[in-house]
């Protein structure tokens, strides 16, 4: 399968929102009727305040695969990154497109946009279940960084990973 990661276009909001919500519910990382589920579906306002890359299958009809939102250090959507890093967020691929790259290639497209800001490193938060996501950001370089975990809610405990990159 050839994978395009691209910026998403406004005909693609709604679809990127669906995969985004379906993944962390279906997943069960969040609540289907919570305000996290609503920011999740919500991929206009992300694509508006920070940059929202796509992953799309590029041998047809370009299904779109996956997303992930990117974001600078000091925007809205940064909630972990210090000055010298970008933050992805949100990163969700469909569960029929799972295992064919489709995630991998979004990181890597985010690390590639952080290097063209300058910014020599990446962090994110990611929740303590979500296994899959751990071994594909290890893979890539990324380690856990325990000192700097947070919570942004009582019930939510979030790991930080971070890479030179």
């Amino acid at each position: 399968m050839d994978i395009v990661v691209r910026a998403a276009r406004p005909e693609e909001l709604d679809r990127a929102g669906h995969i985004t919500a379906d993944a962390f519910i279906g997943d069960g990382h969040t609540s289907a009727d919570g305000d996290y589920a609503r920011r999740l579906l919500d991929a206009r306002t992300r694509a508006a305040e920070a940059e929202l890359l796509v992953a799309v299958d590029d041998s047809g009809e370009g299904t779109l695969l996956g997303c992930v939102t990117f974001a600078l250090p000091g925007t809205p959507w940064a909630e972990v990154a210090r000055e010298d890093e970008a933050e992805i967020r949100m990163l969700a691929v469909a569960p029929e497109a799972r295992g064919r790259g489709a995630g991998e290639a979004l990181v890597r497209a985010a690390m590639a946009r952080a290097r063209a800001h300058g910014l020599p490193r990446m962090a994110f938060s990611t929740q303590r279940s979500m296994h899959s996501a751990h071994r594909l950001y290890e893979r890539l370089g990324f380690r856990h960084t325990p000192d700097r975990d947070w919570s942004p809610v009582p019930e939510v405990q979030l790991q930080v990973f971070a890479a030179q990159i």
